[in-house]
């Protein structure tokens, strides 16, 4: 979806994923992230900063509940499969043949998607507080994570 502005403290050049920082399965998809974004295309920002807000609401997204992932690119940002996919394109191989999910109609895609997103604490588990990234990740983030952030 596209929005005139960009989104706040995000550059025109910076593609940025939210995360739920707390859930675990969002949590590892944040840290593969980091393992395979090799060039640094990608920063990271939770849903439960400051900053994560922000652009919760500036894509008119509740920043109360989080039960999706986003990418935003610019003045663009792009939410559930398709965001996923995104991400994927811009890793190195394998990673974009997951690019193949294009074929699924985005129904179907956004479907399973939901149904993950919606029981990903009873499947995966959840964390007491927000994680904090390791030193050699800091530069990664959107915003610095604080001690002791909490959903």
């Amino acid at each position: 979806m596209r929005n005139p502005d960009l989104a706040p403290g995000v550059r025109a050049n910076e593609r940025v994923v939210l995360f739920d920082a707390v859930c675990k399965l969002c949590h590892g998809w944040s840290r593969f992230l980091m393992r395979h974004d090799h060039a640094h295309r990608f920063k990271l920002a939770t849903v439960q900063s400051e900053e994560g807000k922000a652009i919760l609401q500036w894509c008119g997204l509740p920043t109360n509940e989080y039960d999706t992932l986003v990418l935003v690119e610019g003045d663009r940002y792009y939410l559930r499969s398709a965001a996923v996919i995104r991400v994927l394109i811009r890793l190195p191989f394998p990673w974009p043949l997951g690019a193949l999910a294009w074929l699924v109609p985005r129904p179907l895609r956004d479907f399973a998607y939901d149904r993950i997103a919606r029981n990903r604490y009873r499947l995966f588990g959840r964390y007491d507080t927000c994680l904090l990234p390791t030193p050699d990740h800091l530069g990664r983030f959107l915003a610095q994570p604080q001690q002791g952030d909490q959903s």
